[in-house]
């Protein structure tokens, strides 16, 4: 029975707390906690999980009708165009080449109407997109938003201004911005800059400054979704639903 005396006597001093002399070397007995009680959470994390459930994106009701859908792209159209930040506001513009090839680069959406079914965007008159476009007036706009899993392709007749009322207006209001420089460049976008040693063009006074009118004529519309994709296509007068 030696064995458990001294069993006992382990259990005993590791269940035991021996307090420190000022307190007359009595014994006090304390049972050890059988778990440990979660820490509680700090600020910083009680504010980070709060402000995350604050800027999830709420769950959206899918979108039903023609009208919906209607109404919801030409939302986020105009939306792209007052707010930098939007992922249409950049779309892919695509043209027929002089050449005959396809030509594609990004534009700023700068206008958005859907009571005329119309968007536009600026450019420099020197621009080659400017010529493929007078030469051949058509062409398509694409656009993507991760955060709407949409994507966007609309094919849209185009007039070019490169002078008029229209663009004397524009310019009255981006004359006195950073972004006049972009139109007063002595040279033509894409032109070959001059060798280092050359001294800088300095900017011309003559401002070429271009709007580019899309009157739209079809919309391809997709979204991506784990419940299924789905895709229409719409004109001024019809509307059909199409295999994603």
């Amino acid at each position: 029975m030696a064995w458990h005396a001294c069993l006992w006597r382990l259990s005993v001093r590791l269940l035991v707390v021996r307090p420190p002399r000022h307190l007359g070397g009595r014994v006090h007995a304390r049972p050890l906690p059988l778990t440990r009680a979660a820490p509680a959470p700090h600020r910083y994390h009680q504010s980070f999980s709060l402000a995350a459930r604050r800027s999830a994106p709420p769950v959206e009701t899918p979108l039903q009708t023609e009208q919906e859908i209607r109404q919801r792209i030409w939302a986020e159209l105009q939306r792209a165009v007052n707010d930098r930040h939007h992922e249409w506001r950049t779309p892919v513009l695509a043209t027929v080449g002089t050449d005959g090839l396809p030509e594609a680069r990004t534009v700023v959406l700068r206008q958005a109407q859907a009571s005329s079914a119309s968007m536009a965007f600026y450019t420099d008159s020197r621009s080659p997109k400017v010529a493929e476009l007078q030469a051949t007036p058509h062409a398509s706009l694409v656009f993507w938003s991760k955060r709407l899993s949409w994507q966007l392709r609309v094919r849209a007749h185009v007039l070019v201004r490169t002078s008029g009322p229209e663009v004397d207006e524009v310019w009255k209001r981006m004359c006195q911005s950073p972004a006049a420089g972009d139109y007063l460049a002595a040279t033509a976008p894409g032109a070959a800059l001059p060798a280092a040693s050359a001294p800088p063009v300095p900017a011309g006074l003559q401002h070429h400054l271009t709007i580019v009118n899309m009157q739209v004529l079809a919309m391809d519309w997709l979204e991506l979704a784990r419940t299924g994709h789905r895709r229409a296509a719409l004109t001024a007068t019809s509307f059909e639903w199409r295999v994603p």
